[in-house]
């Protein structure tokens, strides 16, 4: 199974929509709300997005993908669903 990561923030349509799909699809995934910890905001920052949600999805042993925003056709791949 991969390990999830989503950057997330108040009010943000698209991140409530992205973790309601990811739910539905039994992903698991941690959730990291920037407004609760100015480092989650660095780290989004470092993965070159400025916005919410953002992604990382990692499978053991290979490259760790990054998605921003929420694209459900491009979850789906990354995930391998």
């Amino acid at each position: 199974m991969a390990k999830v990561v989503v950057y997330t923030q108040p009010g943000c349509g698209a991140c409530q929509a992205e973790k309601a799909w990811l739910l539905d699809k039994g992903v698991e995934y941690e959730d990291k709300d920037i407004r609760k910890d100015p480092k989650w905001l660095e780290e989004l920052v470092e993965l070159g997005s400025r916005g919410t949600p953002t992604t990382i999805i990692e499978h053991d042993g290979q490259e760790r993908q990054v998605l921003i925003g929420f694209d459900a056709a491009k979850m789906t791949k990354a995930l391998a669903l």
